[in-house]
Order: C-alpha cells, then sequence, then structure tokens
C-alpha cells in the first residue's frame, strides 16, 4: 500500500469561513462562554442600523446569550458561506423555540424558523465585526407574534 504525502494549503477564506462555522456550532448553538475569546477579538465591533458599535467580548457574550434567552433551543444550520479577503458571509437557518420577550412582543412559545445572512471580518483569526439581517417579519407573523391589521381586521 501506497501512501502519499500532500502539503494542503488552505487559503485564508477557507481558515476564514472555519472560524465562523466553529463560532457559531461551538458557541452560538451551545451558549458555552468558556472559549469565546478563541473567536471574538478583545475590539470586536457589532454593525446595526449602518452604526457601528465596539462593544468587544462582553458585547459579543450579551448578544449571544440574549439571543438565546429569546429563542430557546437555538440551532443555526449554515446553509453557504462565501469568503473574500477578510469578509464572511454566511446565510443561515436559525430555529429555535420562541421564549422571551423581545420589542414589546410577548413569548408565544412556539416553534420557529429563521433565515438570514451574517456578515463577519475575520483578523489574526477571530472574528472582529459583525453584522447581518434576519427575515424575523414572516417568522413572527408565522408563529402568530404580530398580525397585521387592516381594514378588515378587527383591532385590540
Amino acid at each position: 500500500m501506497i501512501f502519499y504525502k500532500f502539503k494542503i494549503q488552505m487559503s485564508i477564506e477557507s481558515i476564514n469561513k472555519m472560524v465562523v462555522r466553529d463560532y457559531i456550532e461551538k458557541i452560538v448553538n451551545t451558549g458555552d462562554m468558556t472559549h469565546i475569546s478563541d473567536y471574538i477579538a478583545p475590539d470586536y465591533t457589532e454593525v446595526f442600523n449602518g452604526q457601528s458599535y465596539q462593544v468587544g467580548l462582553d458585547g459579543a457574550r450579551a448578544h449571544v446569550e440574549g439571543v438565546r434567552n429569546n429563542y430557546t433551543d437555538l440551532r443555526l444550520v449554515i446553509d453557504n458561506q462565501i469568503a473574500e479577503g477578510d469578509w464572511v458571509a454566511t446565510c443561515y437557518t436559525m430555529t429555535g423555540l420562541h421564549a422571551g420577550e423581545w420589542m414589546g412582543m410577548l413569548p408565544t412559545f412556539r416553534m420557529m424558523q429563521v433565515t438570514g445572512v451574517n456578515t463577519d471580518r475575520i483578523l489574526d483569526g477571530k472574528i472582529i465585526e459583525h453584522g447581518g439581517a434576519a427575515n424575523m417579519l414572516e417568522a413572527f407573523l408565522e408563529i402568530g407574534a404580530i398580525k397585521i391589521v387592516g381594514k378588515d381586521t378587527p383591532s385590540d
């Protein structure tokens, strides 16, 4: 039997995609914050509505904990990833039990499914910037957390 030794060299894009994938699997999906500093840079920034907020490790921790408190049994599945340079775009499907109050919406205790896209910038093997968008409207309509009120719909 012949064994071949190959030197496999990964591109920076492949490494960056792996950082994001591991972060989702080991931190976001488990809620175990023990090794969050392995994935998040100390000067981590979140982008929301076009504004950047430097929140650091504590902010990253609070973000994950907040999402996990609102959606118990949280699970993000990566549908696709695209990377260029130090940027990674991740298309995902999230499932979870809507168990927390958010923006005045009371929990429905119903399972929900959300699709979204995250953008992460990786520097020196750690996520330094994070932003994204999710289709929350459709999911909240589906589980009855919000209702569309029109001329034919009685309001409460």
